[in-house]
């Protein structure tokens, strides 16, 4: 049955087999991100390190700047230990980085790593927008990322993964194999349109630095705890594949304190044998062969 705020209304879904694994034959499927943003101008991140937003229309400095370490420090430590453990990541990445720092974005993607779109800027989210506000939103980001790494990113994930009740379908009509905008199931599912289809990839907020720390102030720590919790849990009692995607801003816990601790997280996966790490498009690629067996 769907509704009015159904995401995929309209769409059929294809989910995995029940025998359903990860290369390998793996159980467990673990998918790094960073998350690389700023925000359009006259706009600032909601949330800062002092907790008590200041009154609406005036600028917050103190955010402003704790977001601009991301650009500055932050990106460079988080690909620091993605080389470090030789980790591919899937990276969100504003089409205003690209556009403001685009040797920086290139960079990125010359490393290897998944560029995935990221809406054109943070406030900009595709809930508040009309059908053409959305569409040009798509298009901009997109041909800004494109640019500068010289491809078209094959997925996507809307700021707060927000989307509209159209989002799904317009980034399958533009083109992109896949959209993380949902946090409604364990594993990817294919939603078919009739004229064009996209991959759902739910995401994970168990291991987010943003709502962990910024918003209920639990220490760095506490994520790599979560993190050993979910694999001592799924290594006993899940039956099907699953995956988790442990998950930095890179304005957040690229400062030291939390890249510590993700570097942590890094240790844990890749020195145990029973998980597959790869990219959400290897992810994506991966589910989508699946299907023609």
């Amino acid at each position: 049955m769907t509704h009015m705020y159904d995401i995929h209304a309209g769409g059929v879904e294809i989910h995995p087999q029940d025998n359903f694994t990860w290369p390998g034959e793996k159980k467990i499927g673990i998918v790094f991100r960073m998350a690389y943003e700023w925000w359009s101008d006259g706009h600032w991140p909601g949330i800062g390190p002092m907790g008590n937003p200041l009154k609406g229309g005036i600028a917050d400095l103190n955010a402003i700047g704790w977001a601009e370490y991301g650009h500055r420090r932050g990106v460079h430590r988080v690909l620091e230990i993605f080389e470090r453990h030789q980790i591919k990541a899937s990276i969100l990445v504003c089409g205003i980085m690209a556009e403001r720092y685009p040797s920086e974005v290139k960079a990125i993607a010359d490393l290897g790593h998944d560029i995935v779109a990221h809406s054109y800027a943070m406030d900009v989210i595709p809930a508040y927008l009309d059908e053409q506000q959305e569409i040009d939103n798509i298009r901009r980001t997109t041909d800004l990322i494109s640019t500068v790494i010289g491809y078209r990113p094959k997925g996507w994930i809307s700021p707060r993964s927000t989307p509209s009740p159209r989002t799904a379908k317009l980034l399958a009509k533009e083109g992109y194999l896949w959209h993380s905008d949902t946090l409604n199931d364990d594993l990817p599912y294919k939603v078919d349109f009739g004229d064009c289809s996209i991959v759902a990839v739910p995401g994970t907020m168990e291991v987010n630095d943003l709502p962990l720390f910024m918003r209920h102030g639990q220490p760095p720590r506490a994520m790599v705890e979560i993190f050993q919790d979910w694999l001592d849990y799924v290594r006993v009692w899940e039956k099907r594949a699953i995956k988790i995607d442990p998950t930095v801003h890179a304005h957040v816990f690229g400062r030291p304190a939390g890249a510590g601790a993700f570097q942590k997280i890094l240790e844990i996966a890749t020195s145990a044998d029973d998980v597959w790490i790869g990219t959400r498009s290897e992810m994506v690629e991966h589910f989508l062969s699946s299907l023609q067996k």
